[in-house]
């Protein structure tokens, strides 16, 4: 058993959990809790830890995932003290199991091969909950790709995995390094954008997304960037009452997603 916080598995993972800079150069991210760590590809799986009063007794698909895990020879569960533990988590109520994982990867090419496309572009999310309720409510709206621009927070952030609630495993995405340049190839491969904007003229309702269709969602706080918004096929608008000029980002994001879906599946 771990006992100590100067360990060097332990600063590690402290250091994944903190910086995105680090979880970019191990390519690896911290997830927390028993649904997480059993959700999780065990593929993916590199470390796992439980703290000394842990239980998988309670937790039967969890303990199914670990002894998949060690039969596999990928490791064995590491034991640390509850001290330890919570220096190691992001949560104010730790759950006592966390887990070290390689992060998923897609290319955008195979994103676009996904058809018919169902896509959210998101251009400078900052919000972590916003961001991680996008991509949950992205899986249940049958999104095909979640595209992120250069300056949205981190995916991998302890925040947003937690709000994802396991979608994160099972929602393709891409963190463009150019966002030009991977507008104009999502345009290129027939993909329509759409844009929900103050200059918009039809409402959202009234358009046809049962063909291949991209959602572009800009910052909480200044929307969109003249160039994104310019990249869009269509401006429309989400009728509001009251003196709103704009919805959350997210709800607004679901919106047009559900929509999407309602369309699809009744056509």
């Amino acid at each position: 058993m771990i006992t100590s916080t100067a360990n060097r598995q332990i600063k590690n993972v402290i250091q994944l959990q903190k910086k995105a800079k680090e979880r970019r150069k191990q390519n690896a991210f911290v997830m927390e809790g028993p649904r997480m760590v059993a959700e999780t590809p065990v593929e993916l799986l590199r470390e796992i830890y439980v703290s000394e009063r842990f239980s998988l007794e309670r937790e039967a698909e969890t303990a199914a995932k670990l002894r998949e895990w060690e039969r596999l020879g990928r490791g064995e569960v590491v034991a640390v003290s509850e001290n330890v533990f919570a220096h190691m988590s992001e949560t104010a109520t730790p759950q006592g199991i966390l887990a070290v994982a390689s992060k998923p990867r897609y290319s955008l090419e195979e994103i676009l091969r996904r058809s018919p496309a169902h896509l959210l572009l998101l251009e400078g999310i900052q919000d972590p909950g916003n961001l991680g309720t996008m991509v949950r409510t992205g899986e249940g709206a049958g999104v095909t790709g979640i595209l992120m621009s250069p300056g949205t927070v981190d995916l991998f952030s302890p925040k947003v995995v937690r709000s994802t609630m396991g979608s994160i495993y099972r929602v393709p995405f891409f963190e463009a390094p150019d966002w030009g340049t991977a507008l104009r190839q999502v345009k290129e491969a027939g993909v329509r954008l759409y844009a929900a904007h103050l200059k918009g003229t039809g409402s959202y309702d009234t358009f046809d997304y049962t063909g291949p269709s991209g959602f572009l969602v800009g910052n909480e706080g200044n929307g969109l960037t003249e160039e994104t918004a310019a990249a869009a096929d269509t401006l429309l608008k989400i009728p509001m009452e009251g003196k709103l000029e704009s919805l959350n980002a997210a709800m607004a994001a679901g919106i047009l997603m559900y929509e999407t879906y309602r369309q699809r599946r009744n056509h």
